[in-house]
């Protein structure tokens, strides 16, 4: 089953990042997702149909921040 994906470019990075549970392959996860939304942020860079998904992107960067932050236990 295919799930529909508002942000095909990065979401699926971000979202196995969100779910790792294997503390060895969590820091990757994230990294794999930070790299692709810095290509989606260059791709969109001043265009203006992109707030809606450039407000998502913040909020995927601040929650893959606190996932690096948080001691995995």
């Amino acid at each position: 089953m295919k799930l529909h994906l508002k942000f095909p470019e990065w979401e699926p990075q971000y979202k196995a990042a969100l779910l790792e549970v294997d503390q060895a392959m969590l820091l990757e996860r994230v990294a794999a997702a930070e790299a692709a939304i810095r290509q989606r942020m260059r791709a969109i860079f001043g265009r203006t149909d992109g707030d809606t998904e450039r407000q998502a992107i913040g909020k995927a960067l601040a929650a893959l921040r606190t996932l690096k932050e948080t001691p995995f236990s």
